[in-house]
């Protein structure tokens, strides 16, 4: 007898185990993944102004309006477009283009600004023209 009861002994167990198990009725919450980003999201900090093309490659850039402090000042562009864009500015004696860059590409100029107002741009032909273009008031 003492044999039969230590045979029962790990079949108990064995199903005590599986009744522990998870059931088909158990509710689970699915992991959350970030969501993608398609280019880098550019830096801000003193000095530095950034801007990103519009994703859907429409002809403008994420803001039309930008402010910096007078100093050297660097605009950085992203740009998640298959629309190839870049970064200019120009204004009160200023003139200076950044590279056109594709789809997952950052152009960036960086030039010495006084207080005024300036316009920023892409240079591709027919993209400033089109609307692609913003403010950058310097203080």
């Amino acid at each position: 007898m003492r044999s039969t009861a230590l045979a029962t002994v790990p079949i108990v167990a064995a199903l005590a185990l599986s009744a522990c198990g998870g059931s088909s009725s158990k509710t689970t919450s699915p992991a959350t993944t970030p969501p993608a980003t398609t280019a880098p999201a550019p830096t801000a900090g003193p000095g530095k102004v950034a801007l990103s093309a519009d994703p859907s490659g429409a002809l403008k850039f994420d803001k039309s309006q930008a402010s910096a402090a007078a100093g050297s000042v660097t605009l950085t562009m992203a740009n998640p477009s298959a629309v190839s864009h870049g970064i200019a500015i120009q204004g009160n004696g200023v003139s200076k283009t950044g590279a056109v860059v594709g789809q997952g590409g950052t152009s960036t100029v960086t030039v010495s600004l006084k207080p005024g107002t300036y316009t920023f741009y892409c240079p591709v032909p027919g993209h400033r023209q089109a609307g692609m273009q913003g403010t950058l008031t310097v203080k």
